[in-house]
């Protein structure tokens, strides 16, 4: 199975930047994991909400040039459907099974998710209630897939 994580941003911290190293390294056994960073945009606290939506867009467009036509996007949204670990692992695989061999997952920049990628998304996933940092939020998505791809191997993982 190939799995794509489409970022907005960089990851400007080392430890950061080592972690998803570390998880891209074991998930290496599981999958063909690509992580694609599309530029983010300038934000101010005094936006407007054109000019939220502007840069919605903006970032949106980016995000969708990584997008193949025949991938099953998800989309980490603070609204989404919330899964224990193990029914997150259940979703990765029964894709599998229904013959999608390409999952894309997407994290928002610091001011979401642009419309254009929300009508693109197949499912919409919430790690929490809470909002968290996008750079954390792909360490904390890699360690889950991770955790995923192990369930579904019948390997042990820490509980």
């Amino acid at each position: 199975m190939k799995v794509t994580i489409v970022t907005v941003g960089r990851l400007k911290e080392k430890y950061l930047r080592d972690a998803v190293l570390e998880y891209k390294k074991r998930l290496g056994k599981y999958c063909n994991l690509e992580i694609f960073e599309a530029a983010d945009e300038k934000t101010s606290e005094k936006m407007s909400m054109a000019e939220e939506k502007i840069i919605l867009d903006r970032e949106g467009e980016r995000i969708l040039r990584y997008i193949k036509e025949d991938a099953y996007v998800i989309t980490l949204e603070i609204n989404g459907t919330q899964l224990s670990s193990e029914q997150f692992a259940d979703k990765i695989n029964e894709a599998g099974i229904r013959g999608i061999s390409h999952i894309v997952f997407v994290i928002g920049g610091s001011i979401g998710i642009g419309e254009n990628v929300l009508k693109r998304s197949d499912y919409s996933l919430s790690f929490s209630k809470m909002t968290f940092p996008h750079q954390l939020m792909r360490v904390i998505l890699l360690e889950q897939i991770y955790r995923s791809f192990r369930i579904i191997h019948g390997e042990p993982y820490h509980k």
